[in-house]
């Protein structure tokens, strides 16, 4: 089954390198761009127009292999028995159990609350900031 998997991530990847490398090929309606690879002379292999044809027909079985081999490679997946699967959060550490909310009067603590700390007092500013008013 591994060689399968393999095999079809092999075929989905060429199949994607060749739509890139088609649709790059090919001219738009309005530019002229694609007679520098050749494919605007009319004597070329595949004629006058011809050769627009044949690369719209090349990216559309490039497309149908492509899409083709991800629903290959989707159900090799889902059929494989010997991973687990779920996503990244159900391989996670179990977290810590709540405590228990507190009932009663008994659980409230009677000793006072510690009166806050004094804060520290700020040293006198020296030198130009002292000047600048606040």
């Amino acid at each position: 089954m591994s060689t399968l998997f393999n095999l079809v991530i092999v075929v989905q990847v060429l199949s994607a390198i060749a739509i890139i490398g088609l649709v790059l090929l090919q001219h738009g309606k309005g530019a002229d761009m694609g007679a520098a690879f050749g494919s605007g002379a009319s004597g070329s292999l595949f004629g006058a127009t011809g050769s627009s044809n044949f690369m719209s027909k090349s990216t559309g079985i490039a497309a149908a292999i492509f899409f083709s081999a991800t629903l290959a490679l989707s159900y090799i997946s889902t059929q494989r028995g010997d991973t687990v699967s779920g996503g990244v959060m159900d391989k996670a550490a179990p977290a810590a159990p709540a405590p228990a909310p507190v009932t009663g009067t008994a659980a409230i603590p009677t000793a006072p609350a510690a009166a806050p700390a004094a804060a520290p007092a700020a040293p006198a500013a020296t030198g130009p900031a002292a000047s600048i008013p606040k």
